[in-house]
């Protein structure tokens, strides 16, 4: 957030009516764009793909993955087809609007992503999903498959009796 930060106080300082900028301006402004794509990558670019593999349950983790991996396609290609016409339009200002999703995303993910460290999963939904602040109030106590395990035991062991 403080390069994009940065890289809009020098825009918003330095480009001219004309959208030039000056040598040495134009070579700190590409440094801090390709130190900010550096860290991206190191940091929250990943995340798209470890936080579904590490937080969907079993029983839901396809539909949620591919959900994940549409969503993220998706919003890349939109940022994508949009960012030169919001550059257009927006100018320096594009960088304070990234800032702000950065800063959005960081308190999202402060406050309702739960820690999963050392936790198995199968046991993501109990104690994880269950015992979070905000995502209990989503779960339901009735298990489905508990449902089906426990007929399914009924069914070995009637079978096991004859």
């Amino acid at each position: 957030m403080r390069m994009q930060g940065i890289i809009g106080i020098i825009l918003l300082v330095n480009l001219k009516p004309t959208g030039s900028i000056g040598q040495t301006d134009a070579v700190i402004v590409v440094l801090l764009v390709c130190l900010f794509v550096m860290c991206f990558a190191w940091s929250w670019g990943p995340l798209g793909w470890l936080i579904p593999s590490e937080t969907f349950p079993l029983e839901t983790r396809t539909a949620g993955f591919s959900f994940a991996v549409s969503a993220n396609m998706l919003f890349t290609f939109i940022i994508a087809q949009s960012f030169l016409s919001m550059l257009c339009k927006m100018q320096a200002c594009i960088f304070f609007f990234f800032a702000a999703w950065i800063l959005v995303a960081g308190v999202f993910t402060l406050y309702l992503m739960p820690e999963t460290k050392g936790v198995p999963i199968d046991d993501m939904v109990e104690r994880v999903w269950k015992q979070h602040w905000f995502w209990k109030s989503y779960m339901t106590d009735d298990d489905p498959d508990e449902e089906l395990k426990q007929r399914k035991l009924e069914m070995a062991a009637s079978t096991s009796r004859n």
